[in-house]
């Protein structure tokens, strides 16, 4: 039993294209005979399988983590990812305890049944009804011979895009805000998927590089549409979307739901401190996006659209919070 599986301990053997892949780190790994049962806590938060939490676990652990990589793998995020305190992971471990598995926020609806349905036998709760890495080996999903598709990569951007492009100013500036204090780790893939577009290596992606990315994902959008994207994504209106901008549009929703998120990007705004965005907020903040242009009025009459929000030219915590968790409907 390994009893650490991660992303981080799978490394290529050599940068050549057909490497093979290894496991590493077998620093918590233990034999094991059939029907074995072990009590250590080990392995890294996020990964750690429930019966493990409980002290009582087997091989089928591995199976679990493993699960977890898979999810991550083909929905760009952790199942299991609470906001903790840097000494506790309380709240990730009742995640894995109780909390339902999300199989519904994109880009899952693109993703396959055959795979959705393996992610779900890896990581069934009871370890007894878990697949085991055997039957995982003969899954339908994994013996397939078929070629797997660019369609979903395609849409989780495209719609992650036509989303941001629904969004008022506020959100959007309060996106970048929360991408720009990512850990290197969580935006590591976007930053990489930013590359596909930006063609030029210029540090922006212009109309042509959008055009020619989301050609290559396997889109087949007019030229007006891919233009309402870049201008939807372009929050500083100079007519390229720079990598914070790019990070920001396509930042998964799941990170809206971390309380601290969206209290630091309240902060970033509320710029006297007194528990409100005013009217001279915005205008400051405005500044200092670049954004010379905008008239106030209309950018609070565009954050009230879903009515989350008191028409007293001010915004408290609370309206901010539905503001930014309030999902757009999108064309």
């Amino acid at each position: 039993m390994h009893r650490d599986l991660k992303p981080d301990h799978f490394l290529f053997v050599s940068k050549d294209e057909d490497a093979a892949l290894k496991a590493i780190d077998f620093g918590l790994s233990v034999f094991y005979k059939p029907g074995d049962t072990f009590c250590e806590l080990t392995g890294t938060p996020h990964y750690i399988a429930p019966e493990v939490l409980n002290r009582k676990y087997g091989l089928e652990a591995d199976v679990w983590s493993a699960g977890v990589i898979l999810y991550i793998l083909l929905g760009g995020y952790c199942p299991f990812d609470a906001e903790d305190d840097t000494e506790s992971f309380g709240k990730t471990f009742d995640q894995i305890l109780k909390m339902p598995l999300d199989l519904e926020s994109e880009p899952w609806p693109s993703i396959s049944d055959g795979a959705k349905d393996l992610v779900l036998r890896m990581l069934d709760r009871d370890p007894k009804k878990r697949f085991t890495a055997h039957q995982v080996l003969c899954h339908p999903w994994i013996v397939g011979d078929g070629v797997a598709p660019v369609k979903p990569l395609e849409s989780a951007v495209l719609s992650r895009l036509q989303r941001f492009s629904a969004m008022n100013k506020l959100k959007k500036m309060a996106l970048r805000v929360i991408a720009e204090n990512m850990s290197e780790e969580e935006i590591a893939g976007l930053k990489k998927l930013f590359k596909i577009f930006d063609t030029d290596n210029a540090g922006t992606i212009t109309f042509d590089g959008l055009k020619k990315g989301l050609r290559k994902l396997g889109s087949n959008l007019m030229d007006s549409e891919i233009q309402a994207l870049m201008e939807g994504a372009d929050t500083d209106n100079n007519g390229t979307i720079d990598c914070n901008e790019f990070l920001a549009a396509t930042l998964h929703l799941s990170k809206l739901e971390i309380e601290e998120n969206l209290r630091n990007a309240f902060s970033f705004f509320d710029k006297d401190g007194n528990g409100n965005i005013t009217i001279d907020d915005l205008s400051q903040v405005c500044t200092d996006f670049g954004l010379g242009d905008v008239r106030l009025d209309e950018m609070i009459k565009e954050i009230n659209q879903n009515n989350v929000c008191s028409l007293d030219g001010q915004i408290d915590y609370s309206e901010f919070a539905a503001m930014m968790r309030t999902k757009e409907e999108t064309s």
